[in-house]
This record gives structure tokens, C-alpha cells and sequence, in this order.
């Protein structure tokens, strides 16, 4: 598993080409070029982009799914409708496919983040606004995702 760090502001060409920018194709250098895969979000209004080996796992999660239960090939043919695979070019840069951006509502100004092993590809101001509107409470998001993590070890507060 890759584990991603950073967020990245650049720019979207007119093609919707966007450069990956050097800090990111460095951490990406041993895989670039085995190619990526890019889709929609499932919680988001953006897109996601998948090292490849990233996507061949989590494909094998979502091809154990028995495929006789209807709400199982509805959630496959949603999860995967859209996705394209797409490679770095020489100059490090990838093509976002024209109804992804439409998807994504990516305009020139976009957000490459490190979601671990994915990277998050944002319009700016769809962007900006998603963290500002879950930084409000993140305290509380924190305390019940992370809060009883048993390999966590925490001081108990003791009053």
C-alpha cells in the first residue's frame, strides 16, 4: 500500500490536462508508470485517482461481491460506471476525461490531495468549501472515528 502526504493547488489546461505537480510525481516515481485509474467519488462532487495496484486491490474487493444479490450488481455497475484508466505523460501530466470534469465541476483552478492511497482531484472552491464545512467539526468527527482505535494508546484524563 502507497501512503500519499500532501495537498497540491494547480491548474487544469483547456484539454482538462493537469501536471502533476513535482512533490507528488516524486512520491509516485516507482509506479508512475503503471498508469492510473480515475472515477467519481462515491461521497463527493469530485474524482479519485487510483495508482494502479491501488485499483487492482480494491477491484478484488468489490469482485467478491456475490453477484446474484440485485443490490450488489446495482452498487458494481454505479461504483464502476465512468472510470477510465489513464497514464502520465512525458511531461507528467494526465488527461481528466471531459465527463469526469463535468462530473467533478472542475474548472481551471483544481486541488490534487492525498487521501493515503488515493489522490482526490477537486474543483478549488468545491474544494475549499467541503474543508471548511467538515473542519467545524472535526473535533467530534475525530473523537468517534478514532477514539476507541484499540492499538490506539491514549492517557485516560483522570479528574
Amino acid at each position: 500500500m502507497i501512503n500519499l502526504i500532501g495537498t497540491y493547488e494547480c491548474k487544469s489546461d483547456a484539454k482538462g490536462r493537469i501536471m502533476l505537480p513535482s512533490a507528488l510525481k516524486k512520491q509516485l516515481a516507482p509506479i508512475l508508470q503503471d498508469g492510473f485509474v480515475i472515477k467519481r467519488s462515491v461521497f463527493n462532487s469530485c474524482l479519485e485517482l487510483y495508482p494502479m495496484k491501488e485499483w487492482n486491490t480494491m477491484a478484488t474487493q468489490v469482485n467478491q461481491l456475490n453477484r446474484f444479490v440485485k443490490k450488489n450488481i446495482d452498487f458494481i455497475r454505479t461504483f464502476m460506471s465512468g472510470l477510465k484508466v489513464v497514464e502520465a505523460d512525458g511531461n507528467g501530466r494526465i488527461l481528466v476525461p471531459k465527463n469526469l470534469i463535468v462530473f467533478a465541476g472542475i474548472d481551471k483552478e483544481i486541488v490534487l490531495t492525498a487521501s493515503v492511497n488515493v489522490i482526490e482531484i477537486w474543483d478549488k472552491k468545491q474544494y475549499e468549501e467541503v474543508i471548511k464545512a467538515s473542519s467545524k467539526n472535526f473535533g467530534e468527527l475525530a473523537e468517534q472515528v478514532m477514539g476507541n482505535q484499540p492499538n490506539i494508546k491514549r492517557e485516560e484524563n483522570v479528574s
